[in-house]
């Protein structure tokens, strides 16, 4: 049976090396994943590159401002689907664009929505192909990366496998450009520590300490990661193949159901609420609910239902959805289950996050 795979591909990937996107290599990536379907593999291709090709249309500087980015964004995202377009006319392959921002993943319904469409997709034989919306994503460009957006659209199509295409192996005991005597490191096991990395390229926002977080979230819900070397032809059929490449980030045994894994990785807490070591330890240690006697405080104005934070040594350690507004939650902070109807008026819950409704995080 095929597997689900989400490809990342970074614009130092697709740029060849150049200054501007590569056909060649856009063709023979095109190549590999037609390839990959031949085999029964259904492929979503998550795809940096219109900040790229927008500059290299546009004629601008080395480092633009934000502002010159989104405007390059705007130009070069057409540009780009023109090239994949083109890449894939020869396998007869047809392709969709999927552009998400962070509010698309961050609320629940249309995070559901985007699924939809995803799973549509790829049943009517369509690779889409995903990217941020740097237009108007002025926060993602500053300090996000398509590698963490992988991560999530592997969670979100329950994909099998995310590959992680770069410039470089895999990941090294050091930055191997600094450092010739650094070995790359074939596997790394679930929730261990990875060795230090290298840093982000003038055009990239990511670097491989992004892929390293993206490869750890995507195993932490059960999703086998590999980071490989997208330069080299044939890196995505040996991965697939099984062989030796790259490195891979085993997934974990017990992964984070569904809807917890949108609550750990791709929710917005609306607010925080600040919980005693006591409470932290039920929740994390023994799988209870948070009750209004562990709350010590709380910060930002949220409503029944809003995704929050827990806090606790001015550490966030896991996300829920509150049953309480924060008017409320005030008024009963520290007190028992049995005295909240007293103090409102009514009960809407015994808990103020039940179990069923968080995430602990990992990281």
């Amino acid at each position: 049976m095929g597997k689900r795979i989400v490809v990342k591909v970074g614009s130092g990937v697709l740029s060849g090396g150049g200054e501007g996107l590569s056909g060649a290599t856009l063709r023979r990536l095109a190549g590999e994943i037609a390839k990959a379907r031949s085999h029964g593999h259904e492929v979503v291709l998550v795809s940096s590159g219109a900040i790229l090709a927008g500059r290299e249309r546009l004629k601008l500087e080395k480092r633009p401002s934000v502002q010159l980015k989104q405007a390059a964004a705007a130009v070069g995202q057409s540009r780009l689907m023109r090239a994949w377009e083109a890449a894939f006319a020869r396998p007869k392959i047809t392709v969709a664009q999927v552009l998400l921002s962070g509010d698309d993943l961050h609320h629940r319904e249309r995070y559901l929505n985007a699924r939809s469409t995803m799973l549509t997709l790829l049943r009517l034989g369509v690779v889409p192909v995903v990217n941020e919306n740097d237009t108007v994503a002025v926060e993602e460009i500053k300090f996000g990366d398509n590698d963490g957006l992988s991560a999530l659209v592997a969670g979100l199509v329950d994909a099998n496998l995310l590959v992680l295409l770069t410039d470089q192996d895999g990941l090294y005991t050091d930055d191997p450009r600094e450092n010739p005597s650094a070995t790359l490191i074939a596997e790394v096991a679930p929730g261990a520590t990875p060795a230090r990395v290298g840093k982000a390229g003038p055009w990239g926002t990511g670097g491989m300490e992004s892929k390293v977080r993206a490869a750890r979230q995507a195993a932490e819900g059960g999703v086998l990661a590999v980071v490989a070397n997208g330069m080299k032809a044939g890196t995505l059929t040996a991965v697939l193949d099984g062989e030796p490449v790259g490195t891979r980030f085993l997934p974990e045994d017990k992964p984070l159901a569904k809807r917890r894994q949108w609550l750990a990785f791709a929710s917005h807490p609306k607010g925080r609420i600040i919980v005693d070591a006591g409470a932290r330890e039920a929740l994390t240690g023994k799988a209870r609910s948070l009750l209004a006697s562990g709350v010590k405080g709380l910060s930002s104005a949220f409503e029944p239902g809003d995704v929050v934070s827990l806090v606790e040594g001015g550490v966030e350690f896991a996300r829920g959805l509150t049953n309480f507004s924060s008017r409320d939650l005030e008024k009963i902070k520290g007190l028992k289950t049995s005295e909240i109807e007293r103090v409102l008026g009514n009960k809407p819950a015994d808990e103020v996050v039940h179990r069923d409704n968080l995430a602990v995080l990992k990281r």
